[in-house]
């Protein structure tokens, strides 16, 4: 059983993670050309149909076609040939579907950071023996997260002492990184897999 306790402390206080549309599209100029990505910052797969119109740029010609867009990625959806002299001004439509089809277009994909269940803050505890193998898992990893050493951040170190006081842990005596979860926080969290094992735990 990992052991964590609760933090009722302003400095971590969180939100819930809420997303009106799972999928974005963002726009790169490069050259004459505008490149419009489908940006998936979710945990599910998409299909996803993108339909642009506007002035200052030709586009190809046909009918649009479904792309997939996988899991926390980022793909090249359209390209929109800038017009010379001529300054872009286009709007889109963009449907999504999870119900995937074998037909939907398939490109490369560029991996992107997204938000986890819980948002995820690593505490380095001074004598930490694991911290530097699930750091480097996180940055390898799909999900957004914090990191605060703790010997460079009196002040969060005081608050962290305080409360593990409380449950008679003592702060330096630990070889494993602190993690807050979503406001709780974990002293026996010693890797990657355990960490998002107690990210998907069931309230």
């Amino acid at each position: 059983m990992i052991k964590y306790i609760l933090l009722f402390l302003l400095f971590f206080t969180t939100q819930a993670n809420s997303q009106v549309n799972p999928v974005k599209i963002v726009d790169e100029e490069i050259r004459n050309r505008l490149a419009l990505y489908a940006v998936n910052e979710s945990e599910t797969d998409y299909d996803v149909l993108l339909t642009v119109s506007g002035t200052g740029f030709k586009q190809r010609a046909g009918k649009p076609r479904w792309m997939f867009v996988p899991s926390a990625s980022k793909v090249l959806i359209n390209t929109l040939i800038i017009e010379r002299g001529k300054r872009v001004n286009y709007t889109y439509e963009i449907q999504i579907n999870d119900s995937l089809s074998r037909r939907s277009l398939r490109k490369p994909t560029e991996p992107v950071k997204i938000k986890p269940k819980k948002p995820i803050t690593v505490f380095i505890t001074k004598d930490c023996r694991t911290c530097d193998t699930l750091i480097k898992k996180l940055d390898q990893g799909k999900y957004q997260y914090k990191t605060h050493i703790l010997s460079e951040k009196p002040e969060i170190r005081e608050q962290i002492d305080r409360v593990l006081s409380q449950s008679k842990i003592p702060l330096d005596s630990l070889k494993t990184p602190i993690i807050s979860l979503a406001g709780k926080l974990y002293t026996q969290i010693e890797d990657h897999d355990g960490l998002i094992e107690a990210m998907n735990e069931e309230e």
